[in-house]
């Protein structure tokens, strides 16, 4: 990895990869809709050629790591799956930004924040 790399984040995936499950496909966006019927479920669009994405995710997983609720946690690097990034603004109506969360109950966005302004109050 270059140093720019190292600096931006370049290619980075989540640091809890037992935490996330990936979006990589509309298959997989589908699956994390159909999910959010049975319990809450959020998705984190992630920028990996962007610091400021970067260090988002870094402090969120901080700050979810001893979450006690049900709740389940989808990841999207929206640079590799842009179509599935534009998809999600689409069927939520939610303009798109990055970083950005997205939180789902019963096939609906209920919340949504980007930047700074993402934090587990948002879920909670």
């Amino acid at each position: 990895m270059s140093i720019f790399g190292k600096l931006f984040g370049e290619n980075e995936a989540p640091k809890q990869s037992s935490l996330w499950k990936i979006i990589a496909s509309e298959k997989d966006l589908n699956e994390a809709v159909e999910n959010s019927y049975h319990q809450k479920t959020v998705i984190f669009k992630h920028s990996t050629s962007c610091f400021i994405s970067k260090t988002v995710l870094k402090n969120f997983e901080k700050e979810i790591e001893d979450i006690d609720q049900k709740i389940s946690f989808y990841y999207l690097d929206l640079l590799a799956h842009r179509s599935v990034s534009n998809k999600i603004a689409e069927d939520f109506g939610i303009r798109h930004e990055s970083p950005q969360l997205i939180v789902l109950e019963d096939g609906k966005a209920i919340n949504n924040a980007s930047h700074q302004d993402i934090s587990i109050s948002q879920i909670i």
